[in-house]
Order: C-alpha cells, then structure tokens, then sequence
C-alpha cells in the first residue's frame, strides 16, 4: 500500500496542507495522514505516529519533502529504522528518493546530512544578526506578553486559583505566573 504523510507547521498553512495532499493523491497514496504541527517543536506528531504504526511490510510512506517528515538527521534515522522494522520503504517526491533503492538509501542519508548542516549555519548567522542588532541597540527582543496579563494573574491568585491554572486559563507558561507573583512579593 502506498501511505501518504502531509504536514504544516500552522494552521494558517492552509493551501500548503492542500497542495500536499493532491501531490501525494496523483503519486497514487491510498491513505493519507495528514496534520499541522510545527517540526521544530518538541510536540507529538500524532498524525505521523500513526502512519508509522498503520505501515506493513512492502508498504510505502509518501511525502512531498524531506522537511515536511523529520526535524533532524537522527529523527530521519530513527524513522528510518522504523520503517525498516516493519519491512516498509519511504519515498520523497520533491527529491526524487526512493529507498527501495540502495542508491536512495544512500543519498537520503547524505542529503538530510547537507539540510542539517545548512540549518545549523542558519541558525548561527541568526545568532550573529541578533548579536549585532543587540550592540547597536537595534534589537528589542519579544514584548513580555505574560507581563501584560499581570492584573489577570493576580486576580485569579486572590480567587484562590494555583499557578497551574492560571497559566492554562490564560494561556501564559507557569513559570511567567510565578515571575508575575514573585515581582509582587
């Protein structure tokens, strides 16, 4: 059976999830998972889990890219090994992969390789902006957005509410409701 796995980072990403899937449907994908969730994020992929789960030997899982599968090299290897175990083969359409193929195997790895390394170099060259901006007083960084909701946290404190909820009702971390209490006490 040949399975397909879409996947956006936001749900705002709605002709990419779309676009996706009627490229996996014309590559003659059967079933397809589909879900947004960013792969940066350390949040389950649910949808992926299950797609690895339903493979079964001579299976195929389908993506349109390699980003849109793994967050890193050791992610791939990992749901590579996966795939192996249960005898099932990954195909990658925007590069042309297959790893039914010895060749495939080989360039898959090679070329995740090559991403990660680019996305490191990117993310230095980040670092090294935002440095840069920081020394010429350019950079102001992400409006503490928790602090804004400091009247909420102390309302909801003298309601008799604990961190934990407070931070679930208004959509803030716990530890921003400790930082919002403790710059009270």
């Amino acid at each position: 059976m040949i399975i397909g796995y879409a996947r956006t980072s936001t749900l705002d990403q709605v002709a990419g999830i779309e676009a996706q899937v009627r490229d996996l449907t014309a590559a003659g994908c059967e079933k397809i998972f589909q879900e947004q969730v960013s792969s940066v994020d350390v949040a389950r992929r649910e949808q992926l889990e299950l797609a690895l789960e339903f493979t079964r030997e001579g299976d195929t899982l389908v993506v349109t890219r390699l980003d849109r599968l793994a967050r890193s090299v050791s992610h791939l290897l990992g749901i590579m090994e996966t795939l192996r175990g249960r005898g099932a083969e990954l195909r990658i359409l925007g590069m042309g992969i297959d790893t039914a193929t010895p060749t495939g195997k080989l360039m898959l790895t090679v070329l995740s390789g090559v991403s990660e390394w680019e996305r490191e170099i990117m993310l230095e060259r980040q670092r090294i902006g935002v440095e840069k901006a920081k020394r010429e007083g350019k950079y102001k960084g992400r409006k503490p957005s928790a602090m804004l909701k400091s009247d909420e946290v102390r309302r909801l404190k003298a309601d008799g509410l604990g961190a934990t909820e407070i931070a679930t009702r208004l959509g803030i971390g716990r530890a921003s409701v400790y930082r919002v209490l403790s710059a009270d006490a």
